[in-house]
């Protein structure tokens, strides 16, 4: 199974599978006001599971906090350019965890360079009342490990 498959597999446990039945949740993280573009910062949820929030290019997006290849906070890490294009067609960069230089796409979260295979679960990001969101299913937050 290829890198791109395994990542369907795993994000389809939520994603793929939500039902009109699956009851889903709203986590505020944190104000967008706190969150400068070309910057990230961490959110607990529950006050146990991490998620990075990332501002770039206008653009806000909200990853797992914790590396897929061996536990380590991404927010240790470092922002570079890169990966994948955006809309407008400029790569819309990548997150570096400082453990052992795995390199995460920010479009989608795929693992770009080992030793991570597995890519970064990404939760779909709502703004509000200038707050950051989150909407993920009821129960503990879905993460790749």
């Amino acid at each position: 199974m290829g890198r791109r498959d395994r990542r369907r597999s795993i994000r389809g446990a939520w994603r793929g599978g939500l039902t009109s039945d699956t009851r889903l949740r709203r986590i505020d993280l944190l104000a967008l006001a706190d969150l400068p573009d070309g910057t990230m910062q961490m959110a607990f949820v529950d006050g146990i599971d991490q998620v990075i929030v990332i501002h770039t290019g206008g653009t806000v997006r909200a990853f797992q906090g914790i590396c897929t290849h061996e536990y380590f906070e991404l927010d240790k890490g470092f922002l570079t350019g890169g990966g994948s294009p955006g809309p407008d067609g400029r790569p819309v960069g990548t997150i570096t965890c400082a453990l052992h230089l795995s390199r995460f796409d920010l479009a989608d979260g795929e693992a770009l360079d080992p030793p991570a295979e597995l890519p970064l679960m990404a939760y779909p990001v709502i703004i509000e009342d200038g707050r950051v969101l989150i909407e993920v299913p009821e129960g503990p937050l879905p993460v790749n490990e």
